[in-house]
C-alpha cells in the first residue's frame, strides 16, 4: 500500500472518529452568544449568573443568562485569559485569586477576549454552592456596573441533606421569584415555571445518558469531548434547543457503540479526571493521552450537571435540593462515594486529579480522596498541579512526564 493510501486510510478513520455534533454545538452557543449580545441595551433583561446557580427561574422570566466562567474557560482555550488576569492584577486584584475572578474582572474592564466581552448585565445572580469567592467577585462586579445582586446562599452540606437545609434554601427560591418579579416587572407563572424546571431535568436526565455510554468498550467520546459538549445545558438548560441538542447527541453516541466507533484509535487504558480541565492544554493533553493508548472515560466535573429528579410536588423546593446537594457543596465522605461509583460504572484503571491552583473548593482535600480512592478500589492515583486558565503557574514538561510514568506504569 502507497503512502498517500495510507494517508487517505488515515484520515478516513480520523473522521469517522470525529463526533459529528460538535458543530451542531458550536452552532447553537454561536446563536446564544450572538442573541446575548445583541440585547445589550435593549428592554430584555440579562443576568450575569455562577456555573452552579439557579438558572431555571431566569429562563421563566425570559431573562438572558450569562456565565463569566463558562466565558472564562472560553478565554482560557483561546489562550487569552493570562492578559486579562493582569489588567485585574494592575487594578490590585492578587494573583492568588481565582483566574476565572481576575479575568473577567480584566473583560469587564476591557471588553476583551474571544468575543468581544460580555454583554451588560441588567442585574446579577450569585450562588455559592460551587464556590465561596463568587460573593466577593460578584459584589465587585455589581460595583462596577451599578446593578442589583442577588445572593442565593446553600449551606454545606455533610451527610444527608437536613430538613432546615431545605427549608433554608427553599425560602430562599421564594425570595429569589420576588427578586425576578420586582426586576423584571412580571408576575411568577408556577405553569410555566414547571414546564422550564421540566425541560431542566429531562436535559440533565439526557446528559447523564450521554456520559454513561463512555461505560461501553472503546468508549465512544473522551471527558475532553464532554468538557466541550457540556456547554449547553450549563449555559441553556430549561430550554427546548438544549433537549434537541442532547437529543441527537445521545443518538449520535448510542449509534457509535453499536457500530464499535471508538474516540481514540486505540484504547488500552481507561482513566478517571477529577477537576475543572486545565482549558489552555486541552489539546496537548488530549493528543498525550491518545498517544499512551488511554481514554480519560469518566470525570467528575462534567457529572455534576446530571441532576437527580426530586420527589416532591413543589418546584421550588426540588429546584432548592438540586442546587444544594451538588458536588462541591458535600462533604468529602460522599464525594469519596461518587468517585468510587463513577470508577466501578465505567471500569477505569486509575484517577488524574488537577490539584486546580484557582479552586480551592475542588482542591482541597485531594489527597485525602486520592488515598480513599485507592483503598476502595485498589486503582492508583496521579495528581498534577496547573490553574485552570492562568497558564502562568503550568509546567508542560512537568506535567507530561509525570503524565507518561503514570500511564506506563498502569497494570
Amino acid at each position: 500500500m502507497s503512502s498517500g493510501e495510507n494517508r487517505d486510510e488515515e484520515r478516513e478513520a480520523k473522521e469517522r472518529r470525529r463526533i459529528k455534533s460538535g458543530e451542531a454545538m458550536r452552532d447553537l452557543m454561536t446563536k446564544y452568544y450572538m442573541e446575548a449580545k445583541a440585547a445589550e441595551g435593549t428592554d430584555k433583561h440579562i443576568a450575569w449568573i455562577t456555573s452552579g446557580g439557579p438558572v431555571e427561574p431566569l429562563i421563566a422570566f425570559d431573562v438572558i443568562p450569562v456565565y463569566p466562567e463558562n466565558h472564562g474557560a472560553m478565554c482560557g482555550a483561546a489562550h487569552m485569559n493570562v492578559e486579562l488576569c493582569e489588567v485585574a492584577e494592575s487594578r490590585g486584584f492578587s494573583r492568588d485569586l481565582c483566574s476565572y475572578a481576575r479575568g473577567d474582572i480584566g473583560s469587564a474592564i476591557t471588553k476583551g477576549g474571544p468575543i468581544g466581552g460580555l454583554p451588560r448585565p441588567t442585574f446579577l445572580v450569585c450562588c455559592n454552592n460551587i464556590c465561596n469567592t463568587v460573593f466577593k467577585w460578584y459584589e465587585e462586579l455589581a460595583r462596577f456596573f451599578d446593578v442589583p445582586l442577588f445572593i442565593f446562599d446553600t449551606p454545606f452540606v455533610r451527610g444527608g441533606l437536613p430538613s432546615h437545609h431545605l427549608d433554608y434554601t427553599r425560602r430562599q427560591m421564594e425570595e429569589y421569584i420576588s427578586f425576578l418579579e420586582r426586576i423584571t416587572s412580571r408576575e411568577y407563572d408556577e405553569a410555566h415555571f414547571v414546564e422550564v424546571a421540566a425541560k431542566s431535568l429531562y436535559a440533565s436526565g439526557l446528559w447523564a445518558e450521554v456520559l454513561a455510554c463512555n461505560q461501553a468498550r472503546p468508549a465512544p467520546m473522551t471527558c475532553f469531548d464532554a468538557f466541550i459538549l457540556m456547554a449547553p445545558i450549563v449555559t441553556l438548560r430549561g430550554t427546548q434547543e438544549v433537549v434537541d441538542f442532547y437529543q441527537g447527541l445521545l443518538q449520535e453516541m448510542r449509534d457509535r457503540v453499536e457500530q464499535g466507533i471508538g474516540i481514540l484509535p486505540s484504547e488500552k487504558y481507561r482513566l478517571l479526571w477529577d477537576n475543572i480541565p486545565v482549558w489552555y492544554e486541552m489539546r496537548n493533553l488530549g493528543r498525550l493521552f491518545m498517544e499512551l493508548e488511554a481514554c480519560l472515560v469518566a470525570d467528575t466535573y462534567t457529572s455534576a450537571w446530571t441532576f437527580q429528579e426530586v420527589d416532591t410536588e413543589d418546584p421550588l423546593e426540588a429546584m432548592a435540593a438540586i442546587y444544594t446537594e451538588v458536588y462541591l457543596n458535600i462533604n468529602l465522605e460522599r464525594m469519596a462515594d461518587k468517585i468510587e461509583s463513577l470508577a466501578r460504572r465505567y471500569e477505569v484503571d486509575g484517577m488524574v486529579m488537577h490539584s486546580n491552583r484557582s479552586c480551592k473548593p475542588y482542591s482541597l482535600g485531594q489527597y485525602d480522596l486520592a488515598k480513599e480512592f485507592t483503598r476502595r478500589t485498589g486503582k492508583p492515583t496521579l495528581i498534577i498541579e496547573a490553574d485552570h486558565t492562568d497558564s502562568r503557574w503550568y509546567n508542560r514538561a512537568e506535567v507530561e512526564g509525570r503524565i507518561r510514568d503514570f500511564v506506563e506504569n498502569l497494570l
